[in-house]
């Protein structure tokens, strides 16, 4: 049995296409702005490959860093988001909080301004409030990588 059979989330669920804005799926402007910073960490002190950004949902580490800058305008504009939007921003600001090999991780606190205390609760309340968002692209459009294609001869 694959560990996917523990997850219990992304399933069969339905992947949704609509766009959604904070204020729809219920997040508090602390929530919003935990995003913002850890989209703008990619910016600065985080450091991707550019596997580990298509990984992310990014197309690149160009990719990574323009659409940071983007999704946080919206996010800041209080503008919608398409649900692979809040699978990026969830999933940039995790690694971005957590890994100090790609991530801030140690330096979060210093760069950002928020201790690992504030920032683990509000991230929770932040992934409750966007999994049934998130978690049916998961294996679909996040995670995944394009096909191999097959070598020509």
């Amino acid at each position: 049995m694959s560990c996917q059979g523990f997850r219990g989330r992304a399933g069969d669920q339905k992947v949704t296409t609509d766009v959604q804005t904070a204020e729809e799926l219920t997040l508090t402007d602390e929530e919003s702005r935990l995003l913002q910073l850890g989209l703008i960490e990619w910016c600065g002190p985080a450091r991707s490959t550019e596997e580990f950004a298509v990984a992310m949902g990014f197309d690149g580490t160009e990719d990574l860093h323009y659409r940071s800058l983007r999704i946080r305008a919206a996010l800041i504009a209080r503008e919608a988001l398409e649900p692979m939007d809040w699978a990026r921003a969830l999933l940039a600001t995790e690694v971005a909080f957590a890994s100090d090999v790609v991530g801030s991780g140690y330096e979060w606190s210093t760069t950002t301004g928020w201790s690992d205390e504030a920032t683990v609760r509000v991230l929770r309340s932040t992934q409750l409030k966007l999994i049934r968002t998130v978690a049916p692209l998961v294996g679909r459009d996040l995670g995944t990588r394009p096909a191999l294609r097959p070598a020509t001869g």
